[in-house]
């Protein structure tokens, strides 16, 4: 099994980290993983990007030209998300921000509430989490079941208080697919 997904959004909306969390669990579960992020100088608001592969065998290039799945938390994602996908992937898309649907007709689109089931749970600011769950649900690339360990060595001990609203927001985005 091979998983390549590319993940874009705006600054702030915690692209970096999904990544980040990703490939960390991807490690725990015992997974080869590469992890390329990209964002621009801007501290929020501006382009954040993040390839990352997930394998059961050695990785020979991080580069992700064509992924299998792509995640668009905003509108400005999807057109960068549709030129790179490959043909019959799939795109989780955040239907809060993202308000049209993709022109491609052969790609497998899944709509997630992100922004609305972040902010039922009580923060808008983990809509990534809910996105997680929600990739994890649809590709079963990484199953998450180590993401509590995971998110307790990934966070200083002064935010754990918010790492039962992150194991919401990822249950959360996994009943959403």
């Amino acid at each position: 099994m091979t998983e390549k997904t590319f993940m874009a959004g705006f600054g702030g909306q915690g692209i970096i980290s999904l990544g980040q969390l990703w490939v960390y669990c991807a490690m725990k579960e015992g997974l080869e993983v590469t992890f390329f992020p990209f964002y621009g100088a801007e501290k929020r608001g501006g382009v954040a990007r993040a390839s990352v592969i997930v394998s059961t065998k050695e990785i020979a290039s991080p580069l992700v030209t064509a992924p299998d799945s792509s995640i668009v938390m905003n509108m400005d994602s999807l057109p960068i998300c549709e030129e790179v996908a490959k043909q019959g992937g799939l795109m989780l898309v955040n239907s809060s921000l993202v308000k049209v649907d993709p022109k491609r007709a052969d790609l497998k689109v899944i709509k997630i509430a992100c922004n609305e089931i972040a902010e039922q749970i009580g923060d808008g600011k983990i809509a990534n989490m809910v996105m997680m769950g929600a990739l994890s649900k649809a590709t079963g690339a990484v199953k998450l079941d180590k993401l509590e360990a995971v998110l307790k060595s990934f966070f200083p001990e002064s935010k754990h208080k918010f790492i039962p609203m992150n194991m919401a927001a990822i249950e959360a985005g996994m009943k959403a697919v």
